[in-house]
């Protein structure tokens, strides 16, 4: 059984605390099972985003996992990321937007390998 988003989200804000790293929610979505997208703002004027991981990576013997995977390979300009968040809200509004601040871009989630 999957987790609640609301209480992964908790986790993993607690998570960043405890390795140093400034986290908040800044878009509270479903409480139930809304898509949670994580920014990693690098304070240089970049961030990383990561997304929900498509389905189709999930094997049958973890599909409990929240995996996910970055939208591209490095970090991209902050005004970037943004727009692409304001395209996921508009497609599904339930969504979650968590942002975190870490200048070496650490991100504290187990990536999908696609």
């Amino acid at each position: 059984m999957r987790l609640k988003s609301s209480i992964w989200v908790a986790a993993y804000l607690r998570r960043c605390q405890t390795e140093g790293v400034f986290g908040a929610v800044r878009k509270r979505g479903a409480e139930e099972a809304g898509a949670v997208f994580v920014k990693v703002a690098t304070m240089d004027g970049n961030a990383m985003l990561y997304a929900p991981a498509p389905q189709t990576v999930y094997d049958e013997g973890r599909p409990a996992e929240r995996l996910f995977v970055p939208i591209a390979a490095q970090a991209l300009p902050e005004l970037s990321v943004e727009e692409r968040l304001t395209k996921e809200l508009r497609f599904d509004p339930d969504a979650w937007i968590v942002e975190t601040e870490d200048r070496a871009g650490r991100h504290f989630l187990d990536l999908a390998k696609s």
